[in-house]
C-alpha cells in the first residue's frame, strides 16, 4: 500500500479498530456475578467456569433481598453482569423494576415447562433455574434430649413446647422467608396468615438474614427446629449427620429459583456466556456436587439421585406474578414488621 494521507488515516483507524476490539475482549475476561443460593455452589461453579474457560469471575454471594437492594442501588452505573440462584420472588421485582436484560436462551426446550413459564411471564428477563419446597428440617438428637415431638404441620410449629428451639430467616433479607409468608397468606388467607405467624413469633429463637442458615445451625445442633427449603436439609441428613424433614401436611410453598442477566452490565457476553454455562448440564450439575440438592431446570441429563423428589409434597398453587411483584412484596412486609417483628418474644 503507497504511503498517502489518505492510507495513513485508515491504518491508523484499522489500528484503532483492533486495539478497540482487544480491549473489548479483555473485558470479557472477567465476569461479575451475584450468587444467591448455598454459598458452596456459589463458590464451586466460579471455580469450575474459570477452570474450564479462564475467565475470571468476581463474584459475590447475598440473599436475594440484598441482591435486589444491591441492584437498585446500582441502577445508574451497574456493576453486575449475572445474577442467579436463590428465590425468585425478589427477581421478578427486578424485572419489574426495569433491571434485567431480555435473554431467551436458544436451549429453551430443555428446560423444564416451570422454568420456561417464568421466561414467559417476565418478557425473558427471569429464568427458571431450579426449583425446591418449603420445609422443615430437626436434628432429631436435639429433639430426643429435649422431649420435643417431631412436627408435621404447620400447626405443630405453634405448640409451646417448642418456644425458643425454632429458627427462620427474615423476610426483609431472605428470598425463602418471603415466599414462606407469601406461601402462608396463600394457604391460610392473609388475616389469618398474620394471626398465625404472631403466633409463630412466640417459639422463634432468632430470624437470621439468610434462608440457607437453618440447615447447618440444625445439623450442627445450635437450634432443634429449622423453616426453609427441604433440600438444604436432607444435605446434611445424607452426609451423616442428625436431621430429619418433613414437608407441612396442610401444603406449602416452593420457589423457583431464578437467573438473570443484568441491564447495563459492563462485560454483557461474558455474563451471558456464564449465563448459559450455568444453565448446562455442566453447570446445573455443580449444585448436587456442592451437596445443594434442588431439582435443576435443565432436563436434558440425569440429575444426582439424592435430589428430594417432590412427588409427596402438597404444593400449594403459588401465585408467583402477584407475589412476585414489588408493590405486594413491600406492603407484606411492612405489616409483617409492624404486626410481628415488633412484638416481644
Amino acid at each position: 500500500m503507497p504511503f498517502t494521507i489518505s492510507n495513513a488515516i485508515k491504518l491508523i483507524a484499522a489500528y484503532a479498530l483492533l486495539v478497540g476490539v482487544a480491549g473489548v475482549f479483555a473485558q470479557q475476561k472477567t465476569v461479575d456475578a451475584i450468587c444467591s443460593t448455598d454459598q458452596t455452589w456459589c463458590e464451586l461453579a466460579a471455580q469450575e467456569y474459570t477452570r474450564e474457560t479462564g475467565v475470571k469471575v468476581l463474584q459475590t454471594r447475598k440473599a436475594t433481598g440484598e441482591a435486589l437492594a444491591q441492584l437498585r442501588a446500582e441502577a445508574n452505573n451497574p456493576k453486575t453482569d449475572i445474577w442467579w440462584g436463590g428465590t425468585g420472588d425478589p427477581y421478578l421485582q427486578a424485572a419489574e423494576l426495569g433491571l434485567l436484560e431480555p435473554y431467551r436462551p436458544a436451549y429453551i426446550n430443555d428446560l423444564y415447562a416451570w422454568s420456561v413459564r417464568q421466561y414467559a411471564m417476565t418478557q425473558n428477563m427471569v429464568g427458571g433455574f431450579y426449583t425446591s419446597a418449603i420445609g422443615f428440617g430437626w436434628n432429631t438428637e436435639l429433639l430426643k434430649k429435649k422431649k420435643l415431638p417431631e412436627p408435621a404441620c404447620w400447626a405443630d410449629m405453634l405448640k409451646p413446647a417448642y418456644k425458643g428451639d425454632i429458627e427462620i430467616s427474615h423476610p426483609a433479607s431472605s428470598g425463602t422467608a418471603y415466599t414462606i409468608l407469601a406461601g402462608l397468606v396463600q394457604l391460610m388467607g392473609e388475616d389469618a396468615a398474620f394471626d398465625y405467624m404472631k403466633k409463630l413469633h412466640k417459639n422463634i429463637s432468632n430470624y437470621t438474614r439468610s434462608g440457607t442458615a437453618q440447615a447447618p445451625n440444625v445439623a450442627k445442633g445450635e437450634v432443634a427446629v429449622g423453616i426453609s427449603f427441604i433440600f438444604g436439609f436432607d444435605g446434611w441428613r445424607q452426609n451423616h449427620y442428625p436431621v430429619a424433614t418433613a414437608a407441612p401436611c396442610e401444603g406449602t410453598s416452593y420457589e423457583i429459583g431464578g437467573i438473570a442477566l443484568v441491564k447495563g452490565g459492563r462485560n454483557k457476553a461474558a455474563g451471558q456466556h456464564y449465563y448459559d454455562w450455568l444453565m448446562s448440564p455442566a453447570g446445573q450439575g455443580i449444585g448436587a456436587k456442592a451437596n445443594s440438592l434442588q431439582v435443576p431446570a435443565n432436563k436434558s441429563f440425569k440429575p444426582d439421585p439424592r435430589i428430594p423428589l417432590m412427588d409427596n409434597v402438597r404444593l400449594i398453587k403459588y401465585d408467583f406474578e402477584k407475589f412476585g411483584k414489588s408493590a405486594e412484596r413491600k406492603r407484606l412486609l411492612e405489616r409483617w414488621q409492624k404486626e410481628v417483628e415488633s412484638l416481644p418474644r
